[in-house]
């Protein structure tokens, strides 16, 4: 039990609005406009790496990256899903704020262009490329990856088309680039290795300028599939049951294919890793690598067998802890201190500011941040607690018939699964598995959280 002053301080946060906080000077001995290179995941749960106890899938170069930077055990997610996790992330804002707030969507506005990190860093002179996944706007839209600071855009505009690993085309821009070798359902050519060349050769060309590689690999996302060099190793590993195939294509050994998607995604990380200790730019790149949300059960993805969301509760589609709460590895030799674990709340929109901060640009004019600035935590210099609470919400229903909302402040979560339910209210410190409600003996923490959703929400 918290003691009272405590209980006090907590709800007077509780009541303060999320805003921005003031982005934090580069510190004195670190290099100003690095290079940024944010890998992330798709539907990546928290316990899915080895450096996260994983024990049944090899991550050795993930794991490696992980002794060799900054892990985090407390990084949420910008939503429970896709497209709105990524729209939080593009604009730094939560999704009481954010024009995208189910998958359903359909992405990000006009008004948006010149507010995602994309255009922040493209303003301050670096070369912005955008690899994998978009799901934030087709090529006739004004969300479109080129429309939201990205001079080069290669892969999957459609989050649906991207659930095909073997698709027959992607798109570099706005023009279709076809993949013959995979049409009639052959399935030939791996899209996800395309996407990770497309990205290393946009490293190559722009090693002599600051530049933002977003690398949003489709991997471990059903379809679950691999090519056999990575499943093989997998062959008579695990029991399986074939997953019958509709949707996603028929998969015999879904737990071994998904275990090889796994490490193949481990090894392209290496591959980043490697290309940029070969051009000489390690100690002038941080690389961020993380997950748009926690692990699903598609295609014949088996998130309990694989325990991929670790000890935490829920999956994707879920505000509790195992939907929301991902990944997350830092890495910038003689910049981050090796081998440094952090319990920091972070969030994948503090991302924003944090870029915005190292490229010394100012925030969008008129456009208010929900993030912060990590760099004190990623240098080592302090950790400090994060005063402005968390907020998510999505509709649970199409047309929005009402939401479910979550917040985190201090130790303490709240969760309203959807319209005409009880709060929920849970202390993580104590409880990270969300097993013991504290809300009928809370009622003042009940009360603090249902303030903070209403004022958090505001119709898109």
């Amino acid at each position: 039990m918290h003691p009272p002053a405590a209980r006090l301080v907590l709800a007077l946060l509780l009541l303060a609005p999320i805003r921005f906080a003031a982005a934090q000077a580069v510190p004195d001995g670190v290099e100003a406009r690095p290079n940024i290179v944010l890998i992330m995941a798709d539907d990546l749960g928290y316990g899915a790496l080895g450096c996260y106890g994983q024990e049944k899938v090899k991550t050795p170069r993930l794991d490696r990256m992980a002794a060799e930077g900054l892990r985090f055990t407390q990084a949420y997610a910008g939503s429970c899903m896709c497209a709105p996790s990524r729209a939080a992330l593009m604009l730094g804002v939560h999704t009481g704020r954010t024009p995208v707030r189910s998958n359903s969507d359909p992405g990000l506005r006009a008004q948006d262009q010149g507010r995602t990190i994309a255009s922040v860093l493209q303003r301050a002179g670096y070369a912005t490329g955008g690899f994998g996944k978009w799901g934030l706007g087709d090529a006739d839209s004004p969300g479109a990856p080129w429309r939201q600071g990205f001079d080069l855009f290669y892969g999957f505009l459609d989050q649906t088309h991207a659930h095909f690993h073997y698709t027959d085309h992607l798109f570099r821009n706005d023009r279709r680039v076809e993949i013959p070798e995979n049409r009639e359902d052959r399935r030939v050519r791996y899209a996800p290795d395309a996407i990770v060349a497309e990205a290393l050769g946009f490293i190559r060309a722009n090693r002599e300028r600051p530049f933002f590689a977003y690398l949003a690999v489709t991997p471990p996302h059903a379809e679950i599939d691999a090519p056999e060099d990575s499943i093989a190793p997998y062959r008579g590993a695990f029991p399986e049951t074939p997953f019958p195939g509709g949707h996603y294509a028929a998969q015999p050994t879904p737990r071994a294919a998904y275990a090889g998607m796994v490490s193949r995604l481990d090894g392209d990380v290496g591959r980043v890793l490697e290309l940029l200790k070969e051009l000489g730019l390690d100690e002038k790149t941080l690389v961020i690598f993380t997950s748009d949300n926690g692990p699903i059960t598609a295609g014949g993805a088996d998130p309990a067998f694989f325990r991929n969301a670790g000890p935490l509760r829920g999956l994707k589609f879920s505000f509790y802890e195992g939907g929301i709460r991902v990944p997350l590895i830092v890495r910038w030799p003689g910049r981050v201190p090796a081998g440094q674990v952090t319990d920091a709340v972070w969030s994948l929109v503090d991302i924003h500011p944090t870029a915005a901060a190292l490229a010394g640009a100012e925030p969008p004019e008129g456009h208010e941040l929900q993030g912060r600035s990590a760099l004190p935590t990623f240098f080592g210099a302090h950790h400090p607690p994060r005063d402005e609470p968390l907020y998510w919400e999505t509709p649970v229903a199409q047309p929005r018939a009402g939401l479910a909302q979550a917040g985190r402040i201090g130790p303490y979560k709240g969760i309203v699964t959807g319209p005409n339910v009880p709060l929920e209210v849970y202390d993580l410190d104590a409880d990270p598995a969300e097993s013991r409600d504290l809300a009928p003996g809370r009622p003042d923490l009940v009360r603090s959280f249902r303030e903070l959703f209403a004022r958090e929400h505001r119709e898109p």
